[in-house]
């Protein structure tokens, strides 16, 4: 196989981390339009994460974080966003630069991108070329009876941190669009 010298994977990953990237921007200027509403999951000890040590002991190697009805501050740079959210009634802030995410799903128009993350300990030079960043559309997941009524309480977070995206999802590579 030849050498990619121009690193198409890397460059997927940046223009698919772009569409998250705009989606925020645009949220944290006009809020969340209609029904849409965000699970981020991301790794916690990746370098530029910022958290609290209470969530850091909790969530040792990631976390999910559910942008829905209660949040506040958020902040969206080129490298990251800052938000702050609530984790059983204890404000908090946090810092996550886009490279530390590894999920972004949007339910309400079954929408979501997975990236691979590199940690500084597994960023082997061989291990780079098989990054792949894929999207995917999920099938809708129904909400269980006990929530169907939540209004204006936002998941709590303890349950979103352990939350998966819905089973039978189809991931497409964007290796799958590649000519032969």
């Amino acid at each position: 196989m030849a050498d990619d010298h121009i690193r198409y994977d890397i460059l997927a990953q940046e223009a698919l981390r772009g569409v998250m990237r705009k989606v925020l921007a645009e949220v944290a200027r006009t809020g969340l339009p209609g029904n849409h509403h965000f699970f981020i999951t991301f790794l916690t000890g990746a370098p530029g994460v910022r958290i609290s040590s209470r969530l850091r002991e909790r969530y040792p190697e990631q976390m999910t974080i559910v942008i829905q009805f209660q949040y506040w501050d958020l902040k969206v740079s080129d490298t990251g966003f800052e938000i702050g959210l609530s984790f059983s009634d204890v404000p908090e802030k946090l810092e996550i630069p886009f490279s530390a995410v590894r999920g972004f799903y949007d339910p309400s128009v079954n929408f979501e991108l997975e990236f691979d993350v590199k940690t500084e300990e597994a960023a082997a030079p061989e291990e780079s070329a098989d990054e792949t960043a894929s999207i995917a559309m999920v099938p809708e997941r129904k909400p269980e009876a006990k929530d169907a009524g939540k209004k204006s309480k936002a998941e709590p977070a303890e349950k979103a941190a352990e939350a998966e995206p819905a089973k039978g999802a189809e991931v497409v590579s964007l290796d799958a669009f590649r000519k032969k």
